[in-house]
């Protein structure tokens, strides 16, 4: 019997676990919905059940009543109950920050490194969505031709920022005042994600490059980043510049893409063809356009590239990692 508690169950990532767990039909025999007291007692429709939301707590856990848990309810929460459920013989996925940079936890995307599930010690970490959506293009390009240096610069929709960041978007649309961004979204390009550091990144830039070098397992590789908030309600987009150590075929590079288990290349400019975030939104899939050589160099692409990122960027790449532990699993019995 295989038991799963869903940690922020009310939320907008959490919500979508379930979403994409009725999807997948995985082999899961039970569920419990865990959130904060303030969702206590919410009743959510589920597999075709009714749920009610418990709250979360230190007792959650006990007498080993869980073998998997999803968290996403922020850093804190993660902090203090991932080791409680791991201390009852929970295996936790988490989709925070809490514990992505710890060298003890694996930094999965499933399509990327899932071998490094095997090394895990209770806690697997679910990569910041924005990473995610870049790795899976640039593990081809580096098996393939070798990374020599990434340029990031990203577009990311108001969703990242949670409900809140859409209802942002959706009050500062009709003049009203902004609450969770520095700044009116509506109508604006905000070049600042999550709070500024020292060295003048922001911290989610320095997520982007420290996230990539840990999952692509290149930890001098040169990066930088710059991340904008963009007044999109969802799907992150990404302008991502990569310098090669060799020389390409820019249609053989094309047909590898393409390839690639997680990878849709849309790329047929002379039709204005190319990733949107309303075509990819609600999709699993990234989705690559807009792949041309950078002649400034000697071995450089441009491309850019489109995921939804509360499906494929947080909610779809957890489940996939649950479904992969599942099958490894099932094959020990």
């Amino acid at each position: 019997m295989i038991r799963c508690a869903i940690v922020g169950a009310t939320g907008l990532v959490g919500s979508t676990f379930l979403k994409v767990i009725e999807e997948k039909k995985l082999p899961i025999d039970e569920f419990v919905l865990l959130a904060s007291s303030k969702s206590k007692g919410k009743i959510i429709h589920f597999l075709d059940k009714d749920y009610i939301v418990e709250e979360l707590n230190e007792n959650s856990f006990d007498n080993n009543r869980f073998d998997y848990a999803l968290f996403s309810a922020g850093s804190n929460i993660s902090l203090k109950y991932a080791p409680i459920a791991v201390k009852n013989g929970c295996i936790v996925i988490d989709n925070s920050s809490a514990y992505r940079m710890n060298e003890d936890v694996p930094l999965v995307v499933k399509e990327v490194n899932k071998n490094m599930l095997i090394k895990h010690k209770g806690i697997i970490s679910n990569p910041n969505c924005s990473t995610i959506q870049a790795v899976i293009p640039l593990k081809i390009l580096n098996d393939l031709y070798c990374i020599k240096r990434v340029i990031f610069s990203t577009y990311q929709a108001v969703s990242g920022a949670g409900i809140n960041g859409i209802n942002d978007l959706n009050n500062t649309l009709t003049g009203k005042k902004a609450n969770k961004f520095p700044y009116p979204i509506a109508n604006n390009c905000l070049p600042h994600i999550d709070i500024f550091l020292e060295n003048g990144y922001t911290k989610e830039e320095m997520k982007i490059i420290e996230e990539t070098r840990k999952i692509l397992n290149l930890p001098n590789l040169n990066i930088t980043a710059t991340a904008v908030r963009v007044p999109v309600k969802n799907c992150h987009c990404e302008s991502i510049n990569v310098e090669l150590e060799n020389d390409f075929d820019i249609l053989d590079l094309k047909q590898q893409l393409n390839k690639i288990e997680g990878i849709v290349v849309h790329d047929m400019p002379e039709k204005q063809i190319y990733p949107i975030p309303t075509f990819v939104d609600g999709k699993d899939d990234v989705f690559i356009g807009r792949i041309r050589r950078d002649y400034s160099v000697k071995s450089g692409i441009n491309f850019w590239c489109v995921a939804d990122n509360i499906r494929k960027g947080a909610a779809t790449n957890a489940v996939q990692i649950l479904e992969e532990l599942i099958k490894r699993n099932s094959h020990l019995d």
